[in-house]
């Protein structure tokens, strides 16, 4: 308090907005004291004053709307969502706010994400060469222009603390919007495990023509069952190069986000549970998290826009 008098008694924050700042705090902490009291400790012009707590007050306003959307986005994402991504969606319905100011908001509120979380080990399933080990066609040239022409897929694993068994995920991931159009889950890392994924995505989109899968060199993708399907379908088939994650970024970038926003520093019970809320991301991933390089849209919402 002592401070704040004496800014506002020797003129230090001469501006008439600070002086004001200082009398509305003070008499937060004050109740008993006047404003009268406090504007003659700071010499200054009563017109001023009204005129700055009338703006002030708005500004406040201003902040308490904006303050309960950032806090819906934020609870809708279940955390997930940083500051900037928080602006884009404010920014879908229509609310136009300078990203300075929602960092802001989410600091005073203490709704920043935390992005330093324990990582696991990345799963491996190459076992050396076991059948048709494909060139690496795709290059790390990952552009698509239109949905179905180049798809990504490899399998990554999850742990529960205290259980013996594991649960591996095998998805596809279409490049030209990133959305996961199929996927299977199971406790162990076999063949079926993503033929039945295959098999999924290619009736879900049955007009394919002129589509490239690229993979590692895991089994599963040098078998001859999963082959012998790609030929059968006249699908062109790309493989990384051994041991370098690089060559299938994107979607080692979708394993690294969907670790990071619903598994690392979450305590799961089962694999019942969690399989639920693999799902249950995947399906928000897909049609509701909203990506800054498609234009603010989510996977479905951007393909669906672009149809």
């Amino acid at each position: 308090m002592r401070k704040k008098v004496s800014s506002l008694a020797t003129g230090r924050g001469s501006r008439s907005k600070e002086k004001t700042k200082i009398i509305l705090s003070l008499l937060d902490e004050h109740p008993e004291t006047k404003a009268s009291e406090w504007i003659k400790v700071a010499k200054l012009p009563k017109s001023s004053y009204y005129e700055w707590k009338i703006k002030l007050g708005k500004q406040v306003d201003k902040d308490k709307e904006i303050r309960e959307e950032i806090e819906l986005i934020v609870k809708e994402s279940r955390g997930r969502y940083g500051y900037r991504r928080v602006n884009t969606a404010l920014r879908n319905k229509g609310i136009i706010v300078n990203h300075k100011r929602v960092l802001r908001i989410m600091k005073q509120e203490g709704l920043l994400c935390s992005k330093f979380k324990t990582r696991s080990r990345k799963y491996s399933s190459y076992k050396g060469q076991i059948g048709k080990v494909a060139n690496n066609i795709v290059n790390r040239q990952f552009k698509a222009s239109k949905p179905n022409q180049l798809w990504l897929t490899d399998v990554t694993e999850f742990r529960i603390k205290g259980k013996e068994e594991k649960l591996y995920l095998s998805p596809i991931l279409d490049l030209y919007n990133s959305e996961i159009i199929s996927y299977t889950l199971s406790n162990h890392p076999t063949i079926k495990l993503t033929n039945t994924m295959l098999e999924k995505a290619l009736n879900k989109n049955k007009d394919i023509k002129e589509l490239t899968i690229h993979s590692d060199q895991g089994f599963h993708y040098q078998h001859k069952s999963w082959t012998n399907k790609l030929e059968k379908m006249n699908i062109r088939q790309s493989m990384s190069r051994k041991g370098n994650c690089l060559d299938n970024s994107p979607m080692e970038n979708f394993f690294g986000i969907l670790k990071q926003e619903m598994y690392y520093g979450v305590e799961f019970n089962s694999y019942d549970e969690l399989i639920n809320e693999i799902e249950k991301y995947i399906k928000w991933y897909n049609e509701d998290r909203i990506k800054e390089k498609l234009n603010g849209m989510s996977p479905v919402m951007y393909r669906l826009h672009s149809a």
